[in-house]
Protein backbone atom coordinates (compact mmCIF):
# COMPACT_ATOMS: atom_id res chain seq x y z
CA UNK A 1 0.00 0.00 0.00
CA UNK A 2 1.29 3.41 -1.18
CA UNK A 3 1.34 6.49 0.88
CA UNK A 4 -1.04 7.91 -1.09
CA UNK A 5 -3.89 4.89 -0.73
CA UNK A 6 -2.63 5.14 3.06
CA UNK A 7 -3.85 8.55 3.36
CA UNK A 8 -7.05 8.33 0.67
CA UNK A 9 -8.25 5.86 3.16
CA UNK A 10 -7.51 7.82 6.00
CA UNK A 11 -9.29 10.69 4.96
CA UNK A 12 -12.73 8.56 4.34
CA UNK A 13 -12.20 7.20 8.05
CA UNK A 14 -11.64 10.63 9.31
CA UNK A 15 -14.70 12.17 7.16
CA UNK A 16 -16.89 9.65 8.83
CA UNK A 17 -15.75 9.96 12.23
CA UNK A 18 -16.51 13.93 11.91
CA UNK A 19 -12.81 14.36 12.76
CA UNK A 20 -11.82 17.86 11.37
CA UNK A 21 -8.47 18.48 12.44
CA UNK A 22 -7.45 15.16 11.38
CA UNK A 23 -9.00 15.69 8.26
CA UNK A 24 -6.99 19.07 7.71
CA UNK A 25 -3.66 17.71 8.38
CA UNK A 26 -4.52 14.76 5.97
CA UNK A 27 -5.41 16.50 3.33
CA UNK A 28 -2.08 18.98 3.60
CA UNK A 29 -0.78 15.23 3.20
CA UNK A 30 -2.87 14.60 -0.12
CA UNK A 31 -1.96 18.03 -1.37
CA UNK A 32 1.83 17.55 -1.26
CA UNK A 33 1.33 14.44 -2.75
CA UNK A 34 -0.18 16.08 -5.66
CA UNK A 35 2.33 18.18 -6.42
CA UNK A 36 4.84 16.17 -6.43
CA UNK A 37 3.06 14.26 -9.11
CA UNK A 38 3.13 17.40 -11.17
CA UNK A 39 6.26 18.28 -10.42
CA UNK A 40 9.46 18.35 -12.80
CA UNK A 41 11.53 16.72 -9.99
CA UNK A 42 9.05 13.60 -10.03
CA UNK A 43 6.98 11.37 -7.36
CA UNK A 44 9.07 9.17 -6.11
CA UNK A 45 9.16 7.57 -1.75
CA UNK A 46 12.36 9.89 -1.21
CA UNK A 47 10.23 13.21 -2.08
CA UNK A 48 7.24 12.05 -0.08
CA UNK A 49 9.45 11.45 2.85
CA UNK A 50 11.26 14.62 2.69
CA UNK A 51 7.83 16.58 1.71
CA UNK A 52 6.19 15.38 4.93
CA UNK A 53 9.31 16.33 7.11
CA UNK A 54 9.35 19.98 5.13
CA UNK A 55 6.05 20.14 6.83
CA UNK A 56 6.38 19.04 10.22
CA UNK A 57 9.03 20.72 10.36
CA UNK A 58 6.83 24.16 9.24
CA UNK A 59 4.38 23.49 11.83
CA UNK A 60 6.64 23.07 14.79
CA UNK A 61 8.50 26.55 13.71
CA UNK A 62 4.50 28.23 13.18
CA UNK A 63 3.73 26.69 16.73
CA UNK A 64 6.84 28.15 18.28
CA UNK A 65 5.71 31.34 16.61
CA UNK A 66 2.95 31.44 18.26
CA UNK A 67 4.05 30.26 21.21
CA UNK A 68 5.74 33.27 21.29
CA UNK A 69 2.83 35.31 20.71
CA UNK A 70 1.28 33.98 23.32
CA UNK A 71 -1.65 32.16 20.65
CA UNK A 72 -1.70 28.81 22.72
CA UNK A 73 -5.07 27.64 21.04
CA UNK A 74 -3.31 28.59 17.44
CA UNK A 75 -0.01 26.61 18.63
CA UNK A 76 -1.82 23.59 19.92
CA UNK A 77 -3.55 23.16 16.42
CA UNK A 78 -0.14 23.32 14.78
CA UNK A 79 1.14 20.83 17.20
CA UNK A 80 -1.45 18.65 16.53
CA UNK A 81 -1.33 18.73 12.86
CA UNK A 82 2.67 18.14 12.74
CA UNK A 83 1.63 14.82 14.76
CA UNK A 84 -0.80 13.64 12.63
CA UNK A 85 2.01 14.23 9.74
CA UNK A 86 4.52 12.80 11.84
CA UNK A 87 2.94 9.27 12.12
CA UNK A 88 3.36 8.61 8.27
CA UNK A 89 7.21 9.15 8.95
CA UNK A 90 9.57 6.34 9.80
CA UNK A 91 10.64 6.32 13.53
CA UNK A 92 13.67 8.29 14.09
CA UNK A 93 16.76 7.08 15.29
CA UNK A 94 18.04 8.22 19.00
CA UNK A 95 21.27 10.04 19.48
CA UNK A 96 22.63 6.92 21.24
CA UNK A 97 21.92 4.90 17.74
CA UNK A 98 23.22 7.77 15.68
CA UNK A 99 26.38 8.34 17.78
CA UNK A 100 27.36 5.03 17.02
CA UNK A 101 26.67 4.88 13.06
CA UNK A 102 28.73 8.09 13.23
CA UNK A 103 31.62 6.28 14.58
CA UNK A 104 31.91 3.85 12.13
CA UNK A 105 31.41 6.60 9.17
CA UNK A 106 33.96 8.45 10.66
CA UNK A 107 36.23 5.50 11.15
CA UNK A 108 34.67 4.46 7.55
CA UNK A 109 36.10 7.91 5.84
CA UNK A 110 39.11 8.30 8.10
CA UNK A 111 38.38 11.92 9.04
CA UNK A 112 40.12 12.96 11.68
CA UNK A 113 39.58 16.28 12.19
CA UNK A 114 36.57 19.03 12.17
CA UNK A 115 38.20 20.14 8.48
CA UNK A 116 36.57 16.96 6.96
CA UNK A 117 33.38 17.63 8.46
CA UNK A 118 31.78 18.29 5.32
CA UNK A 119 32.81 14.90 4.24
CA UNK A 120 31.01 13.03 6.84
CA UNK A 121 28.48 14.90 6.62
CA UNK A 122 27.90 13.99 3.04
CA UNK A 123 27.90 10.31 4.13
CA UNK A 124 25.95 10.50 7.00
CA UNK A 125 22.89 12.25 5.26
CA UNK A 126 22.88 9.24 2.89
CA UNK A 127 23.04 6.62 5.73
CA UNK A 128 20.38 8.62 7.90
CA UNK A 129 18.20 9.84 4.79
CA UNK A 130 14.99 10.29 6.96
CA UNK A 131 15.56 8.50 9.70
CA UNK A 132 17.81 11.16 11.83
CA UNK A 133 17.54 14.76 12.40
CA UNK A 134 20.19 16.77 10.64
CA UNK A 135 20.87 19.45 13.20
CA UNK A 136 21.58 17.04 16.02
CA UNK A 137 23.75 14.43 12.92
CA UNK A 138 25.82 17.60 12.63
CA UNK A 139 26.14 18.89 16.42
CA UNK A 140 27.43 15.21 16.81
CA UNK A 141 29.79 15.25 14.14
CA UNK A 142 30.90 18.30 15.56
CA UNK A 143 31.82 16.90 18.78
CA UNK A 144 33.20 13.19 17.53
CA UNK A 145 35.63 15.06 15.27
CA UNK A 146 36.88 17.46 17.71
CA UNK A 147 38.31 14.65 20.06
Amino acid sequence: MTLEEKINGDIKSAMLAKEAPKLEALRAIKSAILLLKTSAEGHTAESELKSLQKMVKQRRETAEVYKTQSRADLAETEEFQANIIEAYLPKMMSEDEIKTALTSIIAESGASSAAEMGKVMGLANKAFAGKADNKIVSQLVKELLSK
